[in-house]
C-alpha cells in the first residue's frame, strides 16, 4: 500500500486505531468517553469507552445519546453498492492497480457521511461535547465543515496509527487534526497545545 492509499482510504484496509500519543490528551479532556460510534473491541481496550458501536452496529443509522463522545471513524472516499451488471474496474478488472475481484452489496460510508452525522448529532443536541480525529484534508468540504463547527489541534508531525495487532504504521503522508465540540473550549486549548497548534 503506497502512502496515497492510506491517507484517502482507498486500500480497503480502515481499520487503523488511535495511537496512545493521542489518547494520552483526550483521556485528560474526557476522563470518561460515554460513547465511541466508530469502534471494536480492540480499539476500545486503548478508547475505554463505555459503550461503543461496531461495523456492525450501523452507527449513521442511530442516534448518538451520550454526554461525551470520542470519534476515529473509518476513513473512506465512500462507494455505491454495485448494480447487477457491474462494470467498475476495481471489481473486474485484474490488471487495475486497485482490483479487489468482487462486487460490494452495500454502500461503503465516505468520510463526508461521518462527518454530516457527527455535526448532525451534535446540532440535534443527542450529546453535549465530543472530539474527533481525521486528516487534514482542507480542500474537502467535509473538512471545512469541521474546521467552520469547533475549535481544532493541528497535531505536531505525522499521526502514525495502530493496526489491530497493535502495530503502529507508518508512513503518513499528511498530518492530523482533532475538532472540539462543546463549550470548553478554553480547558481544550490547554490540554492540546501540548499537542499542536490549536484554532
Amino acid at each position: 500500500m503506497n502512502p496515497d492509499q492510506l491517507i484517502n482510504q482507498d486500500s480497503g484496509n480502515v481499520e487503523f486505531y488511535t495511537p496512545a500519543k493521542v489518547l494520552k490528551y483526550v483521556h485528560q479532556m474526557f476522563p470518561v468517553i460515554d460513547l465511541d460510534p466508530a469502534s471494536c473491541s480492540v480499539a476500545n481496550e486503548s478508547v475505554k469507552a463505555t459503550c461503543y458501536l461496531t461495523k456492525e452496529d450501523d452507527a449513521l443509522t442511530r442516534n448518538w445519546i451520550a454526554n461525551r463522545v470520542w470519534l476515529n471513524h473509518p476513513f473512506n472516499k465512500g462507494e455505491k453498492a454495485c448494480n447487477p451488471k457491474c462494470v467498475k474496474k476495481i471489481c473486474n478488472d485484474p490488471s487495475y492497480s486497485k482490483y479487489r475481484g468482487h462486487c460490494i452489496t452495500e454502500d461503503i460510508a465516505s468520510n463526508g457521511d461521518w462527518i454530516d452525522c457527527y455535526l448532525d448529532q451534535y446540532a440535534q443536541g443527542n450529546f453535549k461535547e465530543a472530539m474527533n480525529i481525521t486528516f487534514v484534508n482542507s480542500s474537502e468540504a467535509w473538512c471545512q465543515k469541521l474546521l467552520r463547527a469547533g475549535l481544532s489541534c493541528f497535531i505536531d508531525g505525522r499521526t502514525h496509527f495502530n493496526d489491530a495487532q497493535g502495530n503502529v504504521k507508518k508512513g503518513a503522508p499528511k498530518g492530523c487534526f482533532i475538532t472540539y465540540l462543546g463549550d470548553r473550549t478554553d480547558e481544550f486549548r490547554a490540554i492540546f497545545s501540548a499537542l499542536g497548534v490549536v484554532k
